[in-house]
């Protein structure tokens, strides 16, 4: 086990309340101490990862914040976030792990930002058999830790599909997400990596069955 440093709530909550360059610059070096340590966290995760997932690389975002198009101008963010990316082309979806306080860590999973060929596959899929997908929504494990499907959608029905269609729900969803939160005591348990870990493997079936839409026709023949 690898627990979460105790000292990352209490430095993101100064850093909420001094979110500017002059505070930070003091204490950037109990900002660059907890980092590396949050690295080791997320190295850790990415091992655990790879043990029942074919999982090539993962990323820890920048704690600067790009403010170039933003109104909001603080220059950095409060929170942690890191990816972890599965083999592509052939494996699909993703995992992201943020810690922030004031209970509002989490986990997600899922896709994001699907370009519109993908999501176009996928909605075609739903059209024509949804029951799969939602066997794996509906399964006892996966919703007790999963909850119920997240993300932006349509008001309505897509162009060319029918609005009345008994699976809309999905077909119309821009974005297809799962999410888990935790509070800050849980982040701090010896275990929560371990829990992190143990519900990122729960969502393997969903990331399958995705993975063999996008990487097949509507007749079931491979593309890649």
């Amino acid at each position: 086990m690898l627990p979460i440093d105790t000292r990352v709530f209490p430095f993101l909550k100064k850093l909420e309340t001094n979110n500017n360059r002059d505070w930070f610059t003091d204490n950037k070096a109990e900002f660059k101490t907890i980092e590396s340590t949050i690295k080791k966290s997320y190295k850790f995760l990415f091992e655990k990862l790879k043990a029942h997932d074919d999982v090539d690389q993962f990323k820890i975002f920048r704690i600067y914040r790009d403010v170039r198009f933003s109104k909001n101008k603080l220059p950095y963010k409060t929170h942690f976030g890191g990816s972890f990316q599965r083999r592509k082309p052939e494996l699909r979806g993703g995992y992201y792990l943020h810690i922030a306080p004031n209970n509002e860590s989490f986990i997600a999973v899922g896709f994001w930002d699907p370009n519109k060929d993908d999501l176009l596959r996928i909605r075609k899929e739903f059209e024509m058999d949804a029951s799969e997908m939602r066997e794996i929504m509906n399964a006892k494990s996966f919703k007790s830790i999963w909850g119920d499907l997240e993300g932006d959608e349509l008001m309505s029905a897509p162009r060319n599909f029918d609005k009345n269609h008994p699976d809309i729900d999905l077909i119309r969803k821009k974005q297809y997400i799962f999410t888990r939160k935790f509070g800050d005591t849980d982040v701090l348990q010896p275990d929560f990596l371990e829990i992190v870990n143990t519900s990122f493997k729960e969502v393997k079936p969903f990331f399958n069955y995705m993975s063999d839409v996008l990487t097949t026709n509507l007749n079931g023949e491979r593309i890649i």
